[in-house]
């Protein structure tokens, strides 16, 4: 089945209906929040589609998706939140709330593996060996079809790998420990845009 990958400028459609469970996902120029800017949203409702926002760079104004990211009521899977959700806050002004987040997830069912990446995720729960050719592409400009396709596989499979973790997570009375570690997240991104990048429970 093909992925059904829609292109939007600066925001979401007025009319667009994406139901309680979302996957998103950002791009950046890089991973310096202050320098790199956000370039791309994708989102989607976990029913093999990916809603690619390329962002207005001169004025970050995206009422719509702005709403769905701070809606307590739609909930929010990431992989590796803690970069996407600084650049949403530094950039859109925006505080994404209830949030989930698969490679936090990964690295507390997981522990039979050092490897927590997207790509070994997706190769373990759906069989797929996806491309990632593009990681490190230049986003800030026209996007070619192939970087769109790759923007969309960092969130088509997110629904189900979620589902996945939880599952080995409930077997392995794991599962409040990861919600515990959930709550601590928009607090890690506050540090992380407040410069205290290191281990604050370090000695």
């Amino acid at each position: 089945m093909s992925t059904d990958i829609k292109l939007h400028k600066n925001d979401l459609p007025d009319d667009l209906q994406l139901g309680n469970v979302i996957a998103v996902d950002g791009e950046f120029m890089g991973l310096n929040v202050k320098r790199d800017p956000l370039c791309l949203i994708q989102i989607s409702s976990g029913k093999n589609d990916a809603h690619i926002i390329q962002l207005d760079r001169n004025n970050y104004i995206a009422p719509n998706l702005k709403e769905i990211l701070e809606n307590e009521n739609v909930t929010k899977i990431f992989h590796y939140g803690r970069a996407d959700l600084a650049h949403i806050k530094y950039y859109l002004k925006a505080k994404t709330k209830n949030i989930l987040d698969t490679k936090i997830a990964s690295k507390l069912a997981r522990s039979y593996s050092d490897n927590h990446s997207l790509k070994t995720l997706i190769k373990e729960f759906k069989n797929v060996d996806i491309s990632k050719q593009f990681q490190s592409s230049d986003f800030g400009g026209e996007l070619t079809s192939a970087q769109l396709k790759y923007c969309a596989n960092d969130v088509i499979f997110l629904h189900e790998i979620h589902s996945k973790l939880e599952e080995i997570l409930i077997r392995e009375n794991r599962i409040n420990l990861y919600k515990q570690c959930l709550n601590f997240l928009n607090t890690r991104v506050e540090l992380d845009l407040a410069l205290f990048k290191d281990d604050i429970w370090a000695h």
